[in-house]
């Protein structure tokens, strides 16, 4: 490819590019770029919206460039006020540990394992905040650049505190890219300060500056709020076959679009041509068969397409026996068809919940028969034994 098919290829669904012009000079070059992308272990689970910047990396390696994955457990414990309007709780260094495990396992669904360096950024922070390089540091930077923060101004505007901590977080991030010499640094649109603070540090530190790519925060299921597991909206990379597809088909239409631009190599004006609820289904496949093989997914659409297409049951309900005596919240809770007994009740109080095909309205002590179906939502199917 020329340099331009190339910038193209590589840029595909990115925000800001800055600068279009040192891409092209690294390119140019003929090296081996590498390419950082941080990830804070504050969860569990990454879902969907994580897999964007992921699916720009892999394009990266499959350029022939060398990924590397930071893993903030330095930064994590401190949280990135990034885009928020509060200041994230703290984490005990244990919980970042074992988090940080289940995010490599589930980036390597989408990264290739074998040209991924994963490094964890207290290997050069903690020397950094206890040497003199902070205080060396923090001279060049200036209070008025903090401030110019669109979530700074914000949270100032509304009352709600900053901690010296989450000011000093940019700086942090920027030092990942110093300390690893990075020609590239990924994030989402919401990053786009800590990407431009690390160029300047790479500067001060005579480096050459590297260049800030941005993606899109992808757009959750509800059709308004970005994709987060705390909205509700999400699709996890760790979701069974059945929900991922159940999910990703009960997409807004107008979505469409970004969804294949963002997480798939596919010509979106083929995609605009097509009719949506096919354009769903084809998405569903390529995403589950991505995160879970091709068997996988064609048994997700053989599910979906029986239970919601035909209205049957499916075939493969698992089966549940009840405490004596419990709520119904408190079944569904237990069967794992609600993520908490408050949810449950939601499912309720919206309609959501059926026994046998017909809606329970209310919450209270739940009485069965032993092989009756419990619905909760379109996707839960639970069969209850006595």
């Amino acid at each position: 490819m020329t340099i331009d098919e190339q910038i193209s290829f590589l840029t595909r669904g990115c925000v800001d590019i800055v600068s279009k012009a040192d891409l092209a000079k690294k390119l140019e070059s003929g090296k081996t770029l590498l390419v950082k992308l941080g990830c804070d272990p504050t969860s569990a689970d990454l879902h969907l919206g994580h897999s964007v910047a992921l699916s720009l990396m892999r394009r990266f390696q499959d350029a022939g460039h060398k990924a590397v994955l930071v893993i903030g457990d330095f930064t994590a414990a401190i949280g990135d006020p990034s885009g928020r309007d509060s200041t994230r709780p703290v984490l005990g260094r244990e919980q970042i540990l074992q988090n940080a495990k289940t995010y490599t396992e589930q980036a390597f669904k989408v990264l290739d394992p074998a040209k991924t360096e994963i490094r964890f950024n207290s290997q050069w922070l903690d020397p950094f905040v206890h040497g003199t390089d902070l205080l060396q540091t923090l001279q060049k930077i200036t209070v008025a650049q903090v401030l110019e923060r669109d979530d700074f101004k914000k949270r100032l505007a509304a009352g709600n505190p900053i901690s010296m901590l989450e000011v000093l977080y940019s700086l942090f991030q920027g030092q990942d890219s110093v300390a690893l010499k990075a020609d590239i640094e990924l994030g989402g649109t919401d990053q786009i300060f800590n990407l431009l603070v690390g160029r300047q540090l790479q500067k001060n530190n005579g480096q050459e500056p590297q260049v800030a790519l941005t993606v899109p925060l992808l757009v959750g299921l509800d059709g308004v709020k970005k994709m987060s597991k705390s909205y509700g909206n999400y699709v996890g990379l760790n979701d069974e076959p059945h929900d991922m597809f159940g999910k990703l088909m009960s997409i807004p239409d107008e979505l469409m679009p970004m969804y294949y631009e963002l997480l798939t190599n596919e010509n979106v004006a083929d995609i605009k041509a097509m009719h949506p609820m096919a354009a769903k289904k084809k998405l569903a496949g390529i995403l589950v068969a991505r995160f879970h093989g091709e068997q996988a997914a064609q048994a997700a659409l053989a599910h979906f397409e029986q239970v919601f297409s035909k209205k049957e049951l499916p075939d493969d309900i698992p089966p549940f026996t009840p405490e004596p005596g419990a709520t119904l919240s408190a079944v569904l809770f237990a069967a794992g068809a609600a993520a908490s007994k408050n949810k449950a009740r939601g499912l309720i109080e919206q309609g959501a919940v059926r026994l046998n095909g017909q809606r329970l309205a209310q919450d209270g002590p739940f009485t069965f028969e032993n092989g009756d179906v419990l619905q909760a939502g379109k996707r839960h199917f639970i069969k209850l034994v006595k």
